[in-house]
C-alpha cells in the first residue's frame, strides 16, 4: 500500500502554477521589458499624429507654442524612470512640468520671461514648488542659468539631469517677447542657428551620460523658401557629441490654433507661390554618447 507524505512538489513539478519572471528594465526606463506587450501605447515608430491635444490634469492651452502633453507623456516613459529630473530648457507656460507631477518625475524649467515664469508658477502647489518642480527665470544660453540649475540639482540630489526637453521658438515665426536673449527675436537664421547651439550646449553639460534628449521644432517658410530649422538645429546638437537616435514627424493638425477663414488663403499662396502648407513638425530623439 502506497503511503501519502507531505512531499510538495516543486514549482517546475507545478504546471499550473505560473512563475512571475523578474522586472526587467533599462537604465533610463521602468518599462518592463519581460512583458513588452503590454506597452502598446508607447510609440515606437517614426509617424505619430494626435488627434487633439489633451486639456485635463492640469494642462491647457492658453499659450500660443507650447508643445502638447502627449509629446511628455511619451517622451517620459520611454526615456525616465520614476523621481528622475526633466531639464525643459524652453519651459514656456509648464507642460513639462505639469506632466513630470502627473507622472511622478521632477522637472527643472528655464523661463526668459519674468511674467510667464511668474504665472506658470502659479499652476504648482508650494510644496510641488520645492520638491518637485523648480522655474528659473533666466536666459538659457547664459553661464547664470547655468550655475543656477546646477545649484538646483544639487538640492534634488542629482548632479545632472536625466531628460533634456529642448522646445525652442520655430526662429521669428512667433515673436515670444522683446528681449533680445529670445531666440524669436535673432536678426537672421544664422544667429538663430548660434544661438541655440548655446542652449543645447549648456544642456548637453548638465545631462546625465547615456540619457536621452528630445528636440521638438519645426521648420519655417522665409524669402521664397524653406529654412530647414530642424535640420540645422540637429546637426548642430551633433556637433556638441549628442548622437542621433530617432527622426520622429509629428501632425500638428489639432495643435495648432484654427486658422478659420484663413486656411482658404493659405491654400491660394501655397498653389500661386509653388511652396507647400507645414503640418507637421519634428520630434528628434538624442543620446548623450
Amino acid at each position: 500500500m502506497a503511503v501519502r507524505g507531505n512531499t510538495k512538489l516543486k514549482p517546475a513539478e507545478r504546471p499550473d502554477l505560473k512563475i512571475a519572471k523578474p522586472v526587467k528594465t533599462t537604465k533610463y526606463s521602468d518599462i518592463d521589458l519581460n512583458n513588452w506587450k503590454n506597452y502598446d501605447h508607447v510609440f515606437t515608430d517614426t509617424l505619430w499624429e494626435f488627434p487633439a491635444r489633451l486639456k485635463e490634469n492640469g494642462h491647457s492651452n492658453e499659450y500660443h507654442g507650447n508643445y502638447i502633453p502627449q509629446l511628455a507623456q511619451q517622451l517620459y516613459e520611454r526615456f525616465t524612470k520614476k523621481n528622475d529630473v526633466v531639464l525643459d530648457l524652453f519651459f514656456g507656460s509648464g507642460t513639462s512640468g505639469i506632466e513630470a507631477i502627473n507622472m511622478k518625475r521632477r522637472c527643472i524649467g528655464v523661463e526668459l520671461k519674468e511674467d510667464l515664469a511668474e504665472s506658470v508658477s502659479e499652476k504648482f502647489t508650494p510644496k510641488q514648488l520645492v520638491t518637485d518642480v523648480n522655474i528659473i527665470c533666466a536666459d538659457s544660453a547664459s553661464e547664470l542659468a547655468k550655475e543656477k540649475i546646477k545649484a538646483r540639482l544639487e538640492i534634488m540630489g542629482e548632479e545632472k539631469a536625466q531628460l533634456l526637453i529642448l522646445h525652442p521658438p520655430y526662429d521669428d515665426i512667433i515673436k515670444f517677447s522683446d528681449k533680445k536673449e529670445d531666440l524669436s527675436n535673432c536678426s537672421s537664421t544664422e544667429e538663430f542657428y548660434d544661438l541655440f547651439q548655446k542652449v543645447a550646449k549648456n544642456g548637453y553639460d548638465l545631462l546625465e551620460k547615456g540619457r536621452f534628449a528630445a528636440l521638438i521644432i519645426g521648420d519655417s517658410y522665409k524669402d521664397s523658401e524653406v529654412q530647414p530649422l530642424g535640420f540645422e538645429c540637429m546637426a548642430r546638437m551633433m556637433e556638441l557629441g549628442f548622437k542621433l537616435k530617432g527622426i520622429i514627424v509629428k501632425d500638428i493638425q489639432g495643435n495648432e490654433r484654427c486658422k478659420g477663414k484663413d486656411a482658404h488663403l493659405w491654400r491660394y499662396r501655397a498653389l500661386a507661390g509653388g511652396f507647400f502648407i507645414f503640418k507637421h513638425e519634428y520630434v528628434m530623439i538624442f543620446q548623450k554618447k
